[in-house]
């Protein structure tokens, strides 16, 4: 067996932004709720040793809310993860603390740095800041994702954009060429898109329907890149990435499980202590 990335929740559900999306409403609690766990130690250290054996190459530091909430527990994770020698390590967020606290967290974009960071994955729909607003902060100030980028690229630290392409949004190639260019000028490393997605069975419907109405056909993106980049790597569950005029974008979509492939996707950690390969089964449980 070989495992992609394992997963590492961070804090609980809450949250600082408002996704009309929010993955999190539409997928079981599977143990996190509002109140904060222990953290299971114990099991943590199994799931390294299992990663480790299976050739896990990323650590993907993330939620079911905004792991900057928690900073403190980032903290004591990438101490757990220093043994382990992750080449690795990266951080899933809005980012919107770095911008409004920037004080408080260039210190530990500094700290994290040194504990091995690698990579602040930041959560995005689109390359202009009124757009952003209008999916994760409708009400009060939003932040410059210009000046996030500098904040992040100071600490050392790389960036990707984690792009959900929705209509209205970035839902066609003029707009995917435009965000390329926008990385470009601000020195974006990676860029990741996925089609806007629902699971199978959901635990909010109103958050479903708001789904489909604004998910986007992605052929017509894949085409375009299929025809005017170079693809550089293919990755498990459909995932490919491309150079796109000199910058790096990868087109992958929200599939967890496929049965019939002897490679998971990623293998999560949730902070009580159970290991699991999917995000809305019970079942797919290890621990």
């Amino acid at each position: 067996m070989r495992i992609q990335t394992y997963s590492v929740l961070i804090g609980n559900r809450k949250c600082n932004a408002r996704c009309p999306y929010c993955v999190s409403k539409m997928t079981p609690a599977q143990g996190v709720d509002s109140k904060k766990s222990k953290i299971n130690w114990r099991n943590f250290n199994i799931g390294c040793q299992f990663a480790q054996n299976n050739e896990v190459s990323t650590i993907l530091l993330t939620g079911k809310g905004e792991p900057l909430l928690f900073p403190k527990e980032i903290t004591a994770f990438l101490k757990h993860l220093k043994p382990y020698k992750f080449p690795f390590i990266e951080l899933q967020t809005n980012g919107i603390l770095i911008f409004q606290k920037r004080n408080l967290y260039k210190k530990y974009l500094k700290e994290w740095y040194q504990l091995g960071l690698t990579t602040i994955a930041i959560s995005i729909v689109h390359y202009k800041d009124e757009k952003n607003k209008i999916i994760y902060q409708p009400e009060g100030s939003y932040m410059k994702l210009v000046d996030l980028i500098k904040i992040i690229h100071s600490a050392g630290l790389s960036v990707r954009f984690s792009c959900t392409m929705l209509k209205n949004f970035i839902d066609s190639p003029t707009e995917v060429k435009k965000l390329v260019n926008f990385a470009k000028e601000n020195k974006v490393e990676q860029i990741s898109t996925r089609s806007l997605e629902k699971p199978i069975k959901s635990e909010n419907k109103e958050i479903s329907q708001w789904v489909a109405k604004h998910q986007i056909n992605e052929t017509q993106l894949r085409n375009y890149l299929k025809n005017n980049a170079v693809e550089v790597m293919k990755l498990v569950h459909g995932a490919t990435v491309y150079d796109l005029d000199g910058q790096n974008i990868c087109l992958t979509n929200a599939l967890t499980l496929d049965p019939s492939s002897e490679e998971l996707r990623q293998l999560i950690f949730f902070p009580d202590g159970h290991l699991r390969y999917d995000w809305q089964y019970p079942g797919a449980n290890l621990i």
